[in-house]
């Protein structure tokens, strides 16, 4: 009844309709956000056919003798329709498996969507990954996450930052320029972390000329210098914040909390259903980023769990 095959370039077109018409699905799994990085990552994703029909999609790569799902994104579990059920899952899930077999994979990495970015119910796979394939759970980051018509107040400190940050004339806009906020935020995170932006400059340039309208950058400023920011990755029903900065300046003035006061009600006021403020794990470990998390609870936020499931063939 199933039938797995390798996606090709000459599937762009069913494969990016499926993903449109998906319960799960973001504008990260159309293919002209994830090919930009194809020289990086051996891509090697799946399109699961039922009757001949398509029936699902697994956005993956391959790595040694490991698929992963997909190492260039944040997330990649299995795309489903409405069409979806239990059963016919949990199969697909045997079918794939046996094709991964055939093909030598040893080792399956499994990065599982929230369920903050699907429209209807959308956890089959989690039934499929304990009942077909006894994955584990072998990482669980914590997302902070606004529920847009169900809000929480802001903190105290938070409420005094929005102030401060009005007193000093900060302005939050959105920019199409993106040289400056990305300036501040390759020297935070060389300074702070010794690391640098997933995306390069040219990068975040490209995909924002490719999906203008779910990728938006959002600045604050004093008289006319960026001080802090927030680039918005954007879906029908959720707002993600792909990089937050700030400079010294900023940080004094507070101006990241007047950004996402305006940002939240803004989101909210045009139909959003979650304001997702990210992970706040340690890069070296599963463990919280104690400071940072407490500021994106302090706006409200509450936890979200991004989980990355395992199983040998």
């Amino acid at each position: 009844m199933f039938e797995i095959r390798r996606y090709t370039e000459i599937d762009k077109a069913a494969w990016d309709a499926f993903v449109a018409q998906s319960k799960n699905g973001t504008f990260l799994f159309f293919r002209n956000y994830m090919d930009y990085h194809a020289d990086r990552f051996a891509d090697h994703s799946l399109m699961v056919y039922y009757k001949s029909s398509l029936y699902a999609l697994l956005p993956a790569n391959l790595k040694g003798d490991a698929l992963y799902s997909h190492q260039g994104l944040t997330y990649g579990g299995l795309l489903m329709t409405e069409k979806c059920k239990t059963a016919l899952v949990r199969d697909a899930f045997i079918a794939i498996n046996d094709y991964l077999r055939q093909l030598g994979v040893r080792r399956v990495v499994y990065k599982h969507i929230p369920w903050i970015y699907a429209s209807l119910p959308a956890e089959e796979d989690l039934f499929a990954l304990s009942n077909v394939c006894h994955a584990s759970l072998v990482s669980r980051d914590v997302a902070s996450v606004v529920i847009l018509d169900h809000q929480l107040s802001f903190s105290t400190l938070r409420k005094r930052g929005i102030k401060k940050a009005g007193k000093a004339g900060v302005v939050v806009k959105e920019v199409l320029d993106y040289i400056e906020f990305w300036s501040l935020l390759e020297t935070n995170l060389r300074d702070k972390y010794g690391a640098h932006p997933v995306h390069t400059h040219e990068e975040i340039t490209l995909l924002k000329s490719r999906f203008p309208q779910h990728i938006r950058l959002f600045v604050a400023s004093i008289d006319g210098r960026v001080i802090g920011g927030t680039l918005l990755f954007m879906d029908a029903q959720t707002a993600k914040t792909q990089y937050i900065s700030a400079n010294e300046e900023g940080k004094r003035v507070g101006a990241l909390d007047l950004l996402f006061s305006q940002l939240i009600a803004q989101c909210k006021k045009d139909g959003i259903r979650y304001f997702d403020f990210g992970t706040s794990n340690l890069v070296a470990s599963d463990d919280l980023n104690d400071s940072l998390i407490f500021q994106k609870e302090g706006f409200g936020g509450r936890a979200v769990c991004y989980d990355t499931y395992e199983w040998t063939l």
